[in-house]
Parts: structure tokens; C-alpha cells; sequence
């Protein structure tokens, strides 16, 4: 396993520049409070958030820039735009089960706040221990912390802002091109409706006989045309993004075929009721069966991976007794591996089991479960941390299925609580409190150690960090609350203008589990799928994540593989080797001077993609804002599919001829 102990960060470790100051900790907040409003609507309404460390780090920047604030300052306050994202996500994908449930008939704005803030800061605790063993020790690729590096260094250039930049081999063009390019198309799709941004189709495939009875086959395919998910599949480059293509082939091209065939079509859910009955009917095959397969699988596939990694939590906890035993005066440590201290971290870790207590006491009135739920609430947020962090390594946060890794938790809960017996409302609600907190642990970890591989990268202080992070919790946790009391008041969680997928998604689980109604059979044929790739030595995560995910989605994070892959293909014959570890892409994103025509094209590409990258989560923060403030801008109301497609295609082809641009034109001379 390969270890990042020496990178070489952009801010040398042997340097110190302002990092950790008011004004950036209050651009942090403020940040926090915003993106997570932003994303707490967008979540509820349309079953999505944007991953908020690009667009921060791009706001942190105007931000900060009449300050001539440093590159470290922008990358902290970053952290705590994070923390708002991170927060809004976990709590809107669990909470509005509540009142979806009966159990609550309003969103209750003090016990929302103490879910989010106990959450929050378990899953700031538990990032301390797991940054070294997922970001220092691994070669995980985490392509939002590379694309995040890579703005930032060419954006300031230098140490601070307002410094003059010096010559870095590679033009910043290709990062706003990227940019104007993503933004654009982003904003011509949604907020203008003028193509659309997902192109679907589901044919027949003749009518058999099953059983005695006649059934017509259906076979689905689709793309979701996003330049952000061709950036990430780039990054990534072509294995994991094969694999994640895999997981898509086999839920929607194999099994879900299969089950049309024996059991037909079924009637679309409310949700895909707009999607036609064909492809509305295949959504609900997915949603309710086929994406519990994928389910299955990450459990399986995310307990094997961290008992893959288990040595680099071992020894993550060797230092964590050195750090205690010590007083938390460790060996003395360069500033780039200082950490807070081990003793207060996990100090607090074993505290937090009374707050949790007292809580799920006064939700639920159980005594004896509140405890031992208490007690193992702190060890399944430490394997939700450890899940979302790996995913988020692996695929970036914007693909990280966080909802899928709270529905593991929720399964395995929910099976507690029935062997407790307390199958009624209160066991219900209890279970969704202890998926709540866990969901906001897992998606606080997994998001900020994205910020953390950044901050790597760059040269951050992580005990600064790591502070930043806790501010920005408190903040959202603060009026995430009253975010989604003043939505529910205004739209009703459950109604079409709030529909709340996840939140449907949780209590449909929970009231399966406990009323005895869950479809078993495709979360242990998930398990089973999961067991047979470890034995064939085949990642499961990507292949998981891809079974969960839309298939559309899986398509363009597969093309950016592709197109990396044609580039690597051509850098070779002409270079003799593009072999590039994940570790020379970390080098790459922040490499200044000295580049060769080889890194020159691979850090193109990183400029370019990260600017796809960029440009979509901006505009989506934008378009997000449009519709709170009810703005239409809409020019069609039926778009057509096919100018979409172009300018994608388009876009694809220039990610392909832009890394190697120069090397053909002097080939050409």
C-alpha cells in the first residue's frame, strides 16, 4: 500500500503562513450556513446535493481575495463550507422521515439541532484517527481534493491572493475554459430548459412465454450528459470508472431485464411518475429491488475494504495510545502531520455516549435500548466514517452514495430493534434518530477527508483544519433546523414540491424492517455478489456504487475513463510510459515550474476537468438559489434531447485534444 508520508506540498511543512484566522474562520461559517440552506433544499426537492468543497473553495476565494488572504486561509474556510454541505445532506436524507412516519407532525427545531451537532462532531472526532490511515497511508485518488488543489494553485498562483503568480509551465485558460464550458451548459440545461441533460430510452425485446404466461421484455439504457461526471471519470482515470459502469450493467442491463420478464412492469411510484409508465415502471423496479442488490454489496464491500486497510488503523490507533499515554505530547511531528491532540479526540469520543443517551431517551422513552443503542451509535459512526471516507477516495464526493451507506446502517439498526422487540413508533423513531446521527458522522467524515487529501496537497496545518471544521458544524447545525421547518411549512415534506425521495426511501426501510414487509432476498444477493467478486479479486465498492447509483450516471464517469485512458495510450508511444499513479496526479495538481511536455498534458487535463468540475457545482449552487427564490427562466416546456448530446460530445472531444494539443501542433510543424 502506498504511503504519502513524504509528499512534498505545495507550502513546504518547514513553512508557516497565516492559516488558522478570524477572518477565515468566519468566511468559513458564513459558507457553511449558505451552501448548507442551499443544499438542504435541493436535497429535499429534487433528491440531490452538490458536493460544496469546489464551489467554497471558489467563494472562499472572492472572499477572502480584498483580504490578500493566503492559499492555506482559502483552503481553510473552505473546510467549513464543507461542514454546512456535509450536515444539510445527513439530515435532510433522515429527519423528514420522521414526520413522513407520523412521529413528529413538524420539524422540531431543537432536536434537529442536537442530532445535527452530536453528528457532526462524532464525525469530526472520528476524521482525526482515519485521515492518516485513509489519506496518508493509501493511494486512494480523492479526484474533488486533486481538482481542488488544482484551482487553487493556479487560481493564486503563490502563497497569498494578491502575490504576483510566477510562470507555471501550464495556462489557468484551460481551468475557465472548463469552467464556462460546464456552467454553461449546466444552466442552459436546468434553468433554461432549452436540451435536456438526461437522454433515456427503454425498448422491447419480444414477448416470451414465462411460467404459462406470456411477458413482453424491456431493455433500459440511458446518459446523464455531465461534463462534472466526465471530469471525475478522467480523474479517476478508466479502472474504477469500468468497474462503476460494471455495477450499471449488472442492475440494469441484467437483473432488472430479468425481473420485468418474470414479474412485468410495475406501476410508477409518485417520484418516476413523470418518466412515462416505461421508464417510470423500470425507475420503481430499480428503487425498490435492484437498488437493494447494491445495498448488499457496499456492506459486504465496505467491511472488506476497511478490514483491508485495517493496519493503517491499527497503527492509527498505536499512535492514538503513544498520544494518549503521553499526555497528547507525541513525538514531535512536522506542522504538515500535526493532528489535534489523540487524548482530547478520543476523550470526547467516549463522552458523547451520555449526550447521545440522554437524547435518545427523551426522543423514545427506552431506557435500557437508549443505552446500548448510546454505545453502539459511536461504533457505527466510526464504520460509516471509515465507508464514506474510502468512497469518497475512491469516487469523489459528488458520486459518494452516503444515502446507500445510511441504509446499511438503517438495515442493521432496524434488525437490533426488532430482536429488542420495539417494533412500534417509538422503535421506528428511534431507529431513524440513530441513522440520523450516524448518516451526519458518515457524511462529515467522508466529505472533509475530500478537504483533508486537499489540504495534503497544499501543505494545510491538519489540527487547523480540523478546528475550521468544527466551527462550520456548529454553525449549520445551528439553523439546519429552521431550514427545514420553514420548507416543510412552505411546501410540506412528502408533497410533490418536497418530495424528499431519501427521507421516503428511509421510511419505507424502517417500517419493511420492523413490519416484516423488507425484500431480504435482494440485499443478500448483493451480499453474495460482493462475497464472489473478493474472491476474484475484484474491487466491489466501484462495482457496488454502480449497481446503487442511476445507470445513466455510470455512462459519462465511464467516457472520462475512456478518453483518460486514449491519452495515457498516446503519451506512451509518444513518451515511452503514461503509467501515472494516482500520487503523480497529487504531484500534478500542484507542480509550478519545471513541467515536462508529458506532465504538461496530464496537468492540462487536470486543469480542464477540474474546471468541468468547478463550473457544474457553481452553477448548481446558483440554479438552486433561482428556484427558492421561484425564478423560471425556462424557454421550452418539453426540451428536446439531441443539442445536449452535441455540446456534450463536444465537450468530450475537447477533453481529449486539449491535454495533447501542443504535442500534436509540433508534430504537425
Amino acid at each position: 500500500m502506498a504511503s504519502r508520508e513524504d509528499f512534498k506540498s505545495f507550502i513546504p511543512a518547514s513553512k508557516t503562513i497565516p492559516e488558522l484566522t478570524l477572518r477565515a474562520v468566519l468566511v468559513g461559517v458564513l459558507l457553511a450556513v449558505i451552501l448548507g440552506a442551499a443544499n438542504a433544499y435541493l436535497g429535499l426537492y429534487a433528491g440531490m446535493t452538490v458536493s460544496a468543497i469546489i464551489p467554497g473553495a471558489v467563494m472562499a476565494l472572492a472572499l477572502l481575495k480584498p483580504f490578500d488572504g493566503t492559499i492555506l486561509e482559502v483552503n481553510l474556510a473552505t473546510m467549513g463550507a464543507s461542514a454546512g454541505e456535509c450536515i444539510a445532506a445527513g439530515a435532510i436524507f433522515t429527519i423528514p422521515a420522521l414526520v413522513l412516519l407520523g412521529v413528529w407532525t413538524e420539524i422540531n427545531y431543537l432536536e434537529t439541532t442536537i442530532i445535527s451537532l452530536l453528528g457532526g462532531l462524532l464525525g469530526v472526532l472520528w476524521m482525526v484517527p482515519l485521515r492518516r490511515a485513509l489519506v496518508v497511508n493509501t493511494d486512494l485518488p480523492f479526484p474533488e481534493g486533486i481538482a481542488v488543489a488544482a484551482v487553487l494553485t493556479t487560481t493564486v498562483g503563490g502563497e497569498t491572493i494578491s502575490e504576483k503568480r510566477k510562470d507555471r509551465g501550464v495556462s489557468s485558460i484551460w481551468l475557465l475554459t472548463g469552467a464556462a464550458l460546464a456552467g454553461l451548459y449546466k444552466f442552459g440545461e436546468l434553468s433554461l430548459n432549452l436540451f435536456k441533460g438526461t437522454i433515456e430510452y427503454i425498448g422491447s425485446i419480444g414477448k416470451y412465454s414465462i411460467m404459462g404466461e406470456t411477458r413482453e421484455g424491456w431493455m433500459y439504457g440511458g446518459v446523464t450528459t455531465s461534463p462534472a461526471l466526465l471530469g471525475v471519470g478522467w480523474i479517476i482515470g478508466p479502472r474504477i470508472s469500468s468497474y462503476v459502469l460494471v455495477g450499471g450493467l449488472i442492475g440494469w442491463v441484467i437483473i432488472s431485464p430479468l425481473l420485468v420478464l418474470v414479474s412485468g412492469l410495475p406501476t410508477p411510484l409518485e417520484d418516476y411518475s413523470s418518466l412515462g409508465p416505461l421508464i417510470g415502471g423500470f425507475y420503481t423496479l430499480w428503487g425498490e429491488q435492484v437498488r437493494y442488490i447494491g445495498v448488499g454489496a457496499m456492506l459486504v464491500g465496505g467491511l472488506y475494504a476497511i478490514w483491508s486497510i485495517r493496519m493503517n488503523l491499527v497503527e492509527s490507533v498505536k499512535e492514538a495510545v503513544i498520544g494518549i499515554r503521553g499526555g497528547g505530547k507525541g513525538v514531535s511531528k512536522k506542522r504538515t502531520e500535526r493532528d489535534l491532540s489523540y487524548k482530547l479526540v478520543f476523550t470526547f469520543i467516549v463522552l458523547l455516549i451520555i449526550p447521545i443517551f440522554i437524547l435518545y431517551l427523551w426522543l423514545s422513552g427506552l431506557t435500557g435500548v437508549s443505552l446500548i443503542m448510546a454505545v453502539l451509535t459511536i461504533l457505527f459512526a466510526f464504520l460509516a466514517s471509515a465507508l464514506a471516507g474510502y468512497l469518497t477516495g475512491l469516487v469523489g464526493s459528488s458520486n459518494c452514495p452516503i444515502s446507500g451507506v445510511t441504509v446499511a446502517v438503517l438495515l442493521i439498526v432496524s434488525l437490533i430493534m426488532l430482536g429488542f422487540g420495539a417494533t412500534g413508533l417509538a422503535g421506528m423513531a428511534i431507529v431513524i434518530f440513530i441513522s440520523a446521527v450516524i448518516c451526519i458522522g458518515g457524511s462529515i467524515s467522508g466529505d472533509l477527508l475530500q478537504s483533508m487529501a486537499c489540504g495534503q496537497m497544499l501543505g494545510a496545518t491538519p489540527k487547523n483544519l480540523q478546528i475550521s471544521m468544527t466551527f462550520g458544524v456548529i454553525a449549520i447545525s445551528g439553523v439546519i433546523g429552521l431550514v427545514i421547518g420553514v420548507l416543510h411549512k412552505a411546501f410540506v415534506i412528502g408533497s410533490p414540491k418536497l418530495s424528499a425521495p431519501q427521507a421516503v426511501l428511509m421510511k419505507g426501510i424502517v417500517q419493511g424492517v420492523l413490519g416484516g414487509e423488507m425484500l431480504w432476498p435482494f440485499v443478500f444477493a448483493g451480499m453474495i455478489l460482493a462475497v464472489i467478486l473478493i474472491l476474484l479479486d475484484l474491487p466491489v465498492l466501484p462495482v457496488a456504487i454502480g449497481i446503487y447509483l442511476p445507470f445513466t450516471l455510470s455512462i459519462p464517469i465511464f467516457i472520462g475513463g475512456v478518453v483518460r485512458y486514449s491519452t495515457d495510450i498516446f503519451l506512451k508511444k509518444r513518451f515511452g510510459s503514461a503509467e501515472e499513479e494516482e500520487i503523480s496526479d497529487w504531484e500534478l495538481a500542484i507542480k509550478q515550474t519545471g513541467v515536462n511536455p508529458k506532465e504538461k498534458a496530464i496537468r492540462t487535463g487536470l486543469l480542464f476537468t477540474s474546471g468541468l468540475v468547478a463550473g457544474e457545482a457553481l452553477m448548481g449552487i446558483i440554479i438552486a438559489i433561482l428556484v427558492v427564490l421561484g425564478i423560471n427562466l425556462a424557454v421550452f416546456d418539453n426540451a428536446p434531447w439531441y443539442p445536449g448530446l452535441l455540446i456534450w460530445g463536444y465537450i468530450t472531444l475537447l477533453l481529449a485534444y486539449i491535454p495533447i494539443r501542443e504535442i500534436l501542433q509540433k508534430n504537425t510543424k
